[in-house]
């Protein structure tokens, strides 16, 4: 591309706009997958409130703090050990982790030259990877202790999580898809 593309592109509001929302989407996409990682595991060994605080069982330390000094690898190395992930499931997480960085570290040089288009893979990545690690919260863990699955037969590949969902209908939304925002209107008109 051409210096002189290249400002045409940047110039041009639409492929700008283009340009950032997906970046801001991509970062939005990890940030829900590293919560999913350190946040579910975090939720599941909180044992009650002190001081306005969130207190955890001493569980929690021994069994994700202490596999590593960063919660986040921890965390992953804790899904590891329970069979939610793999090791290739590790090293996709650090390529998404890496295209984040670079998408958040330099961000005005990406949305000058056009180079966001490779993130579209990575945020395919990012949902896969999500998808994987929620689907085996909900399997192993959220369907087990509720009494209203009992002896419920219950298919994975049926299973769609609130974070996944979510990811896939920003993704409609900012496609220009306005089929869910008139789903919603009619549903608020119907029901008041």
């Amino acid at each position: 591309m051409t210096s002189q593309n290249q400002w045409e592109d940047f110039l041009n509001p639409t492929i700008a706009q283009e340009r950032l929302i997906f970046a801001s989407l991509y970062i939005t996409g990890y940030e829900m997958l590293k919560d999913s990682v350190v946040g579910r595991i975090k939720d599941f060994y909180c044992d009650g409130f002190s001081e306005g605080n969130l207190t955890f069982s001493p569980d929690y330390q021994k069994k994700v703090l202490d596999l590593n000094k960063s919660p986040l690898y921890a965390s992953l190395q804790w899904l590891k050990n329970s069979e939610a992930i793999d090791e290739s499931d590790i090293k996709i997480f650090e390529d998404l982790k890496k295209h984040r960085n670079l998408l958040v570290h330099e961000l005005p040089e990406l949305i000058f030259s056009g180079k966001l288009i490779s993130s579209i893979d990575h945020f395919q990545k990012a949902i896969e990877l999500l998808r994987k690690i929620e689907t085996w919260w909900l399997i192993n863990v959220e369907i087990p202790i509720n009494p209203g699955f009992d002896g419920a037969d219950v298919n994975p590949d049926e299973v769609l999580a609130g974070p996944v969902m979510m990811m896939q209908i920003m993704l409609e939304v900012l496609s220009g898809n306005e089929t869910l925002l008139k789903q919603f209107q009619d549903a608020r008109d119907k029901y008041p």
